[in-house]
């Protein structure tokens, strides 16, 4: 199966804008939220919003942090190859905070498992949110959902959600293509 192009660049800058409106909407004064991005993904998209926030709706004092979960999740020793860690930029308390976690694809859940875990290093969290560019809502293994959602994907098991953002080199696009098992 050749890729299809589920978003295009111009398709993921309209998400990226109304996933912005949204939480604005839903905070209004950011005084007391934080934005954390699940590293390794989960960074472009957590500087994306971000951007938006500040040139959009002018609101400049929202920290910023990546949160890396590797040592985290239930299936990191299950790896046939090494995994590589990726690095926590946390340099503020979330300790009664808002937080919002930010990941480009929802899948079975258990990255936003692993990330309630590994943010407890930081403080306790007054509540946690989600936000995801792409939700594949049938292939969840926990009982986890987000509270923003870019698009919803149907996909088979056998397929993945392809992200490319132009900070990889490539251009933004997202695609639906069949794993590749070599």
């Amino acid at each position: 199966m050749n890729p299809k192009v589920l978003l295009t660049s111009k398709e993921i800058d309209i998400i990226l804008h109304r996933l912005a409106c949204q939480l604005v909407e839903n905070h209004l004064d950011f005084s007391n939220t934080l934005l954390i991005g699940i590293q390794p993904r989960g960074k472009y998209l957590a500087k994306r919003i971000k951007a938006i926030l500040e040139t959009e709706y002018n609101i400049t004092d929202v920290p910023l942090g990546y949160l890396d979960i590797t040592f985290f999740r239930d299936d990191f020793r299950r790896n046939q190859k090494p995994l590589e860690a990726n690095r926590t930029e946390i340099d503020f308390l979330v300790e009664d905070k808002k937080v919002v976690f930010i990941d480009d694809v929802l899948y079975t859940g258990r990255s936003i498992r692993a990330a309630l875990t590994a943010i407890q290093s930081f403080g306790r969290p007054a509540e946690i949110e989600l936000l995801v560019l792409i939700d594949r809502r049938f292939s969840r293994h926990l009982p986890i959902q987000p509270d923003y959602r870019g698009r919803q994907v149907d996909a088979f098991d056998q397929e993945a959600v392809r992200v490319h953002w132009s900070e990889d080199g490539t251009s933004d696009c997202i695609y639906l293509e069949e794993f590749d098992n070599n």
